[in-house]
C-alpha cells in the first residue's frame, strides 16, 4: 500500500507501530514521521502521541516530552481541556515507569488542574479526576519509597470509590492501584494476590506481575507471563513498558 500511496496516513501509522512492537524503532520513526507531515486534522494529536510512545518504548524523555506538549497543545487550543489533561497524565505515567517521579508527579499534577479548571466539568468529573490525582500520588509515592504517603493516598482513592462518586467502572483500577503499592513495597505475596484481580489483557499489569513471582522465586510462572504478554500487539504506553522488558527476561534482542 506505501509503494502505491506512499502518503497515506493509516498505512503510515500502522508501519511505524508495527515496527516498534518489532524493535526497530529507527526505521518506524521515519513513518510515524511522515504520519505527523500528512495527518489530517483530526489525526494529529493521534499522529504526535503515537510518536511519544515510539520513544517511550527507550525512555527517551525529551523526545516524549515533545510530542506530548505538542499533542496537549493542540487540545488546549481547541478548548478541549479533559483531553488535554489525558495527554498530560500519560506523559506523567511515561516519566513514572521511566524512572523520574518527580517530573511524573510535576505532569500529574498538571493533568488534574487542567481537568478540574473548567467551569463546565460536572461534579461527577470532577470527582473522577480526584480519583485519578490520588491515585497517581499513591503510585508516585510508592516508587519513592514513601510506603507510609502512598498508603494515605490509596485511603484516599478507596474513600472516592466507597462513596460511589466515580464510575463503577473504574473499581477495576483498584487491584492494579494496591498491587502497585504492594510490589514497591516489597510485598510481592501481596502483589501477586491483588495483580492478579486485576485486568490480565493489559501487559504492564502482567509485566509486574510476572516481575512479583520473580521476587517470590517462581521463574516459571514469570516467564509464562512474559511469553503472553509478547502475544499483545498494542501499541500504547502499557506495551511501552510491558513489551522490551519481557523480550529482555526471555533473551529476545530484537
Amino acid at each position: 500500500m506505501l509503494a502505491t500511496d506512499p502518503d497515506n496516513y493509516e498505512v503510515n501509522i500502522s508501519a511505524g507501530s508495527v515496527l516498534d512492537l518489532m524493535g526497530d524503532y529507527d526505521k518506524a520513526r521515519t513513518y510515524l514521521k511522515h504520519a505527523i507531515e500528512v495527518a489530517p486534522t483530526d489525526r494529529r494529536v493521534q499522529s504526535l502521541r503515537t510518536m511519544a510512545v515510539s520513544y517511550a518504548f527507550q525512555c527517551d524523555m525529551q523526545k516524549v516530552l515533545n510530542f506530548e506538549q505538542l499533542a496537549a497543545e493542540t487540545q488546549m487550543n481547541a478548548q478541549k481541556l479533559t483531553d488535554a489533561a489525558g495527554i498530560y497524565n500519560e506523559l506523567a505515567r511515561i516519566y513514572l515507569e521511566c524512572g523520574d517521579a518527580a517530573s511524573a508527579n510535576k505532569w500529574y499534577q498538571t493533568g488534574y488542574q487542567t481537568a478540574v479548571k473548567s467551569l463546565n466539568v460536572p461534579e461527577a468529573d470532577r470527582d473522577l479526576w480526584s480519583f485519578r490525582w490520588q491515585s497517581a500520588k499513591a503510585r508516585v509515592a510508592a516508587r519513592e519509597g514513601k510506603a507510609a504517603e502512598a498508603n494515605t493516598d490509596l485511603t484516599a482513592a478507596k474513600a472516592l470509590l466507597d462513596a460511589g462518586k466515580v464510575p463503577a467502572n473504574q473499581k477495576v483500577f483498584y487491584p492494579y492501584l494496591t498491587g502497585y503499592l504492594a510490589f514497591y513495597a516489597g510485598n510481592y505475596k501481596t502483589a501477586i494476590e491483588e495483580l492478579q484481580k486485576a485486568d490480565q489483557k493489559d501487559p504492564f499489569i502482567l509485566a509486574l506481575l510476572a516481575q512479583a513471582y520473580e521476587k517470590s522465586g517462581n521463574n516459571d510462572e514469570a516467564m509464562k507471563l512474559y511469553r503472553q504478554i509478547l502475544t499483545i500487539n498494542a501499541h500504547n504506553p502499557t506495551n511501552a513498558f510491558a513489551r522490551p522488558l519481557a523480550k529482555k527476561k526471555l533473551g529476545m534482542t530484537s
